[in-house]
């Protein structure tokens, strides 16, 4: 079992999976093997690790979120350990929660970025994320504002207010680094500013026969 872990930590280090994940994918997997102790982890059947999953859903009521993380972890040993074909492995997904991300207002951002805050510690190295998360949940208790907001709320009104201010989609594309312009429309829903400065192309004809 150990020499299993291993081998499953060293592939994801080799492909250079971020420490993050390398962290939640063995613990999932370390998991995922415990389960299935007195089995052959190469022999279990998609039926039999959906019962897991579902087990997991049941018992743990683990969320929508982890349970995809689980099946990532999970399919990462047969398709990249063991090298199985995709196809094999017809693990059920949840379907994906189409919720719209917390945005704070510009008068809100002001209110939190007015406390002392540094960008690196004394000896020059970066904050961990631990550090990073704590620092922004002080400054958003001690503005006072009462949105359930993370540090990531902080990008998404990035956004939002690029949109507002009349930055074209594309641009907002590439500034957010979103491969897809589909994931950065997400944000034309949230904010409605700017709808009552469109001009029609008819009301410029208009003026131009006015001429």
């Amino acid at each position: 079992m150990d020499d299993m872990l291993e081998s499953y930590k060293n592939l994801l280090i080799q492909k250079r999976y971020s420490l993050n994940t390398q962290k939640v994918y063995c613990n999932y997997f370390n998991d995922f093997s415990s389960y299935f102790c007195e089995s052959d982890l190469a022999q279990l059947s998609p039926e039999q690790i959906n019962n897991y999953l579902l087990y997991l859903i049941q018992t743990k009521n683990i969320s929508l979120s982890q349970q995809n993380q689980r099946i990532n972890a999970i399919k990462f040993y047969y398709e990249q350990v063991l090298g199985r074909e995709k196809e094999i492995f017809n693990l059920h997904r949840p379907r994906k929660e189409h919720k719209l991300p917390s945005v704070l207002s510009e008068e809100e951002i002001i209110l939190i970025f007015r406390k002392e805050y540094l960008f690196e510690r004394q000896d020059q190295e970066k904050y961990s994320t631990r550090i990073v998360q704590n620092i922004f949940k002080k400054a958003l208790f001690k503005s006072g504002i009462k949105k359930n907001a993370t540090v990531h709320t902080l990008r998404h009104s990035f956004a939002t207010h690029l949109l507002e201010r009349g930055t074209d989609l594309r641009y907002a594309q590439e500034l957010l680094g979103h491969s897809s312009s589909k994931t950065t429309e997400i944000y034309t829903h949230i904010t409605k500013k700017g709808l009552d400065k469109i001009v029609s192309p008819l009301d410029n004809l208009t003026n131009l026969e006015k001429l």
